[in-house]
């Protein structure tokens, strides 16, 4: 049976196409069959953060006009056996696919595809309802700032709206040292207002943005990240696995102890 995942946030900027991307190849190399759909028509990104941007020849759009076959359009990922891009066209507005048409896409790619990740673009326009149509399960991104957390709320009750009952949060960019003195706000103050599950945390870090820039995802590096080790456990979680969450403001802690250590030396 194939879960039709769609990742949404509401608000723009909060690093939904990054988890995307990187969570799609962690649940890869946990041996699943993965498609990554890019869902934003006009405004597509999952290639570039791939790399996979000079192989694209045919969208999306292409398939459902019948010029192509579907196997033609799907990118594979050739660093990780069983992930592969269905990209969005980057010519076409949001409204040269309905709802409908997306239903009938995913439904071909459920044939094959344990995992459907669909990255939904920002708003809750044509875009949101062409990227929820056929999705069972939603993951809500946010950072922990007050305006993405409340378009998160929105998009929350859009999704139960469209009976997509089955929806986790994560709570991306957080920083614990802002947290500490108060200026950011913490998971808890997230969760509370959400009051939906958490299947992760993702901290605050400049190689991720170094990584997207390289179109290499942060999951796949050699010395993996927090970010890395967060990603790859919400994979898990996703797999049924109970897997404890990083505990990110004791390694903030820690950091700051081996900093006073190294200077009182």
């Amino acid at each position: 049976m194939s879960r039709i995942i769609v990742i949404t946030s509401g608000k723009g900027g909060v690093g939904k196409s990054t988890i995307t991307a990187n969570l799609g190849m962690a649940i890869a190399r946990l041996g699943r069959r993965v498609a990554l759909v890019d869902a934003d028509f006009g405004l597509r990104n999952l290639d570039l953060l791939l790399g996979l941007e000079n192989r694209v020849v045919y969208t999306a759009v292409e398939v459902l006009a019948n010029q192509c076959r579907l196997d033609q359009a799907l990118v594979k990922d050739k660093r990780q056996e069983g992930l592969v891009l269905l990209p969005a066209a980057q010519s076409r507005s949001k409204e040269a696919v309905s709802p409908e048409q997306m239903k009938q896409l995913l439904g071909l790619l459920a044939k094959t595809y344990e995992y459907i990740i669909v990255d939904c673009p920002a708003g809750i326009e044509t875009g949101f309802r062409n990227a929820i149509a056929a999705a069972s399960e939603a993951l809500i991104i946010t950072t922990p700032e007050i305006a993405a957390v409340r378009d998160a709320d929105r998009v929350i009750g859009l999704l139960e709206a469209h009976s997509i009952k089955r929806i986790h949060l994560i709570v991306n960019r957080l920083k614990p040292a802002m947290v500490q003195a108060e200026q950011m706000m913490s998971v808890q103050d997230v969760q509370e207002i959400l009051a939906i599950p958490l299947i992760g945390v993702v901290p605050d870090d400049e190689r991720v943005i170094i990584s997207s820039n390289r179109g290499e995802p942060f999951v796949t590096e050699e010395k993996i990240s927090l970010p890395g080790i967060a990603i790859h456990n919400i994979a898990r979680r996703l797999e049924g696995d109970k897997i404890p969450f990083l505990d990110l403001m004791a390694e903030h802690d820690n950091l700051i102890n081996r900093l006073r250590r190294m200077f009182r030396n």
